[in-house]
């Protein structure tokens, strides 16, 4: 499957290597070469990893009578 590359350095994926790996358009992917030197692509996980936000857990319980000692110890993560 050769392509051509641009004056840009871009190529086309071939049709047949994103129907492979399910590839989109705004797919994200990345390259690597490996010890032979061939170029391998792997596509990324489109979903970014979230940090735990230690805020959640109070979000939306303004209802609750929270006693300060208690809601700093949930803020903080502790059990």
């Amino acid at each position: 499957m050769p392509t051509t590359l641009t004056s840009k350095g871009q190529v086309t994926i071939p049709k047949q290597i994103r129907d492979a790996l399910n590839l989109e358009p705004g797919s994200r992917v990345d390259f690597t070469v490996n010890r032979d030197g061939e170029v391998v692509i792997h596509k990324v996980d489109a979903r970014p990893s979230r940090k735990h936000d230690r805020f959640e857990a109070a979000r939306g319980k303004a209802d609750v009578k929270w006693r300060t000692d208690e809601l700093m110890a949930l803020l903080r993560g502790e059990e």
